[in-house]
């Protein structure tokens, strides 16, 4: 579980670097390396928000600060 959460975190990032790209410099980074709007591209983006909605349901689970009520680190 801790492989899938790491992907999915690094998909985050990139997803987020891209997207503060495309709002500052409207560059879109993703699009520029794998074609707009792309089969891979696409996967790409599909990819980003299934990591969203896993990072979404697990956070409390995976996250030391949240996962329970006496601040230890969550069991792995």
């Amino acid at each position: 579980m801790k492989a899938l959460h790491m992907i999915a975190f690094t998909l985050l990032v990139i997803g987020g670097l891209n997207w503060g790209l495309i709002g500052l410099f409207d560059y879109n980074l993703v699009g520029k390396i794998f074609g707009d709007m792309s089969q891979v591209s696409k996967i790409i983006y599909i990819l980003v928000g299934l990591s969203a909605v896993l990072e979404a349901v697990t956070h409390a689970k995976n996250c030391r600060h949240c996962g329970n009520k006496m601040g230890q680190p969550a069991a792995m």
